[in-house]
Parts: C-alpha cells; sequence; structure tokens
C-alpha cells in the first residue's frame, strides 16, 4: 500500500516536471534585439533612418558609460565619509535615505504646483460663470 502511494507522488511530479521542461523549450527564443525608443532615436540617429547604427548604439552606450561614471564619483564625493573609495553599508544607507527624502520633496512640489494650477483654473471657471 506505501509503495503504491509513493510511486503515484513520484509519477504525479515526473509529469509536472516533463511538464515545465517542455513548456521552457516550447516557448520561443527571438534573437532580434528591442526597438530603440523614440527618445533614443531622437537624440541618437544621426542619419535619420530610423534605426541605430553600430556607431550610433556604440555612442550611446559610451555616454551611457560616462554618465554612469559620473554619478559614482558624485556619490563618492558625497557619502564616502571614510574616505576608503567605496560606499559601505552605513553610507549607502545615507544615500538611499537622502534620495528617497529629495524625491519625496520633488513629489511635493509637483503637487503643490498641481494644486496650484487647479485652484487658478477653478478661480478662472469661477470668474467667468459669475458674468
Amino acid at each position: 500500500m506505501k509503495n503504491s502511494f509513493l510511486y503515484k507522488w513520484i509519477t504525479v511530479l515526473a509529469c509536472f516536471s516533463l511538464a515545465f521542461v517542455v513548456s521552457g523549450y516550447s516557448q520561443e527564443k527571438t534573437s532580434e534585439p528591442k526597438a530603440p525608443s523614440k527618445a533614443a532615436l531622437k537624440k541618437y540617429d544621426a542619419d535619420k533612418d530610423g534605426k541605430l547604427s553600430d556607431e550610433e548604439k556604440a555612442k550611446g552606450k559610451a555616454e551611457a558609460k560616462e554618465k554612469s561614471e559620473k554619478a559614482k564619483k558624485e556619490a563618492l564625493a558625497k557619502y564616502d565619509a571614510n574616505a576608503n573609495g567605496k560606499l559601505d553599508p552605513e553610507e549607502k544607507e545615507k544615500m538611499k535615505a537622502e534620495q528617497m527624502a529629495e524625491k519625496e520633496a520633488r513629489k511635493a512640489q509637483h503637487e503643490a504646483r498641481k494644486m496650484e494650477k487647479n485652484a487658478k483654473h477653478e478661480a478662472k471657471e469661477a470668474k467667468e460663470a459669475a458674468k
């Protein structure tokens, strides 16, 4: 009786395993690269053919790498308190906390501008309705 139960379980697990493996292999994997975004085309498509050539892609990658390196240097200069050339966990936490605070401040400013714009719009509508 115990062996029968065990065999059933092994059979069920084998079927699920086989189905999992087969479903993974049945999905086609495309080797086509993703199309560049409109912003990337606008910025890097020098010949305006609607595609990024290898040279245009290389320029974009080089600029992204340069931007990343600059951000890293700025973060080290600002947050590397012990000047060891890397951010320790405490320094990373401080950086994350400040970044979150900056993000929240920007969000609050955006909301304040949005509310001010809505208030002006409502005042204008009320003025027009009073005419």
